[in-house]
């Protein structure tokens, strides 16, 4: 096809008997080869250069981009697109570059062997270190869910994470180098996980099956407070439903969490969507590492938590789609500051619990406009023998949206 000199391969386990006739027509074709050492070994010798891909992978984009027009072919495993170099490579050379044979990803051929509809299974990447904990928001009873592991210790520790959490009694089904002469699987559960010798090329198939002490976490805003690590400073939860409503997440869309304290907020905002990303901005360095730890436990590692304190934190940061700043104390210049830096058609809630920051929230409606709302919330507390309705402090929440940028 003209002008499309760089060929992505996907490549199974069954190494060049597995390829079709235009695939290894375009590998003998091409100056260069690139892939891993596994990829190059499976294929064999080539009439053209072969290169292993440097670490990281980016490093090795400029040699292939060097060579733009001249045949080039890259080794990948399964499907490309699949938590694949193809992403990598869409990055910095147009589609209209590129030929594309992808093979069946090590998901696929997991959801064959187990017989699993692929459109009703999550699927996850768990390829890299510290991802784990991802695993978390998907623990429901009856849920099944194929994971791509980062090596061979990756299904043990998927074990440790299900049992920790009350789903121990959850089948684990290990599926290894999956399309080749090394294929094996092998079944077990979360509790009597014993396996060894795992090939690190590994998928993990998981059938969720819910212990007595099961907590899951539930597909709405509002968890327990208990549900957080906190000392206090925290957004209740009914504060925290309506917030998270004003928010008004959307995929991939950044949050600003002004005032992290337990990182409640920002927590449940990465758990709307996974593709969703949060900056947490908290002045008090034991509340930043308590707000770390929640989101790694609450399975959202990638919580983004610097210790600071705004506006002067936030200089050079990402323009939010979203920002929100808790009950305490504003600086007269942290409104006018996130309301620039907002992006047109962006979100900004701010609570205030204190006279002098609903204050500033009458001056932003005023200045600003949008939205006051008086929150109260009462809850029936012991009163000696009997019962009564003890009031928490009364939330005035202010919400406006940033006008779109007109022509």
């Amino acid at each position: 096809m003209s002008g499309r000199w760089l060929s992505i391969i996907g490549l199974g386990e069954d190494g060049r008997a597995g390829l079709s006739a235009s695939a290894i027509a375009l590998l003998d074709a091409a100056e260069l080869v690139i892939g891993g050492r596994r990829h190059l070994d499976l294929i064999g010798a080539t009439p053209g250069e072969q290169r292993i891909w440097s670490t990281p992978l980016d490093a090795t984009i400029p040699d292939i981009i060097a060579r733009r027009g001249r045949p080039v072919a890259v080794l990948a495993s399964g499907d490309p697109f699949w938590y694949g170099v193809g992403v990598t490579l869409a990055r910095s050379i147009p589609a209209d570059e590129m030929l594309v044979i992808p093979a069946p990803s090590s998901l696929s051929l997991a959801a064959a062997r187990m017989a699993w509809a692929l459109q009703t299974t999550t699927t996850l990447g768990l390829n890299m270190r510290g991802l784990t904990p991802l695993l978390r928001p998907h623990l429901h009873h009856g849920q099944r869910i194929l994971a791509l592991s980062l090596n061979s210790d990756t299904p043990r520790e998927v074990a440790h994470l299900l049992t920790q959490h009350g789903y121990g009694p959850s089948h684990i089904t290990v599926l290894e180098a999956l399309g080749g002469p090394r294929e094996r699987i092998r079944a077990t559960s979360a509790t009597s996980f014993a396996l060894t010798d795992i090939d690190p090329l590994n998928i993990i198939a998981l059938d969720i099956v819910a212990g007595a002490n099961a907590r899951p976490i539930p597909c709405t805003s509002g968890l327990p407070d208990d549900a957080f690590e906190h000392d206090g400073q925290i957004t209740k939860r009914e504060i925290r439903a309506i917030t998270l409503s004003s928010l008004a997440p959307a995929p991939d869309d950044l949050l600003w969490d002004i005032g992290l304290g337990s990182g409640s907020v920002a927590i449940e905002w990465l758990l709307a969507h996974p593709q969703n990303r949060a900056i947490g901005i908290e002045r008090d360095a034991a509340r930043a590492a308590r707000a770390a730890r929640n989101a790694i436990a609450l399975g959202v590692p990638h919580l983004d938590v610097r210790c600071g304190q705004a506006p002067g934190a936030l200089a050079d940061l990402p323009a939010p789609d979203a920002i929100f700043i808790g009950g305490g104390a504003l600086s007269p210049e942290t409104i006018p500051h996130c309301w620039t830096a907002l992006k047109p058609g962006g979100r900004i809630v701010i609570n205030a619990v204190t006279l002098e920051t609903e204050a500033a929230l009458l001056a932003a409606h005023a200045q600003y406009g949008g939205s006051l709302t008086r929150i109260s919330i009462d809850r029936a507390d012991p009163v000696g023998t009997r019962f009564g309705w003890r009031p928490a402090m009364p939330v005035l929440q202010w919400c406006a949206h940033k006008p779109e940028r007109t022509s």
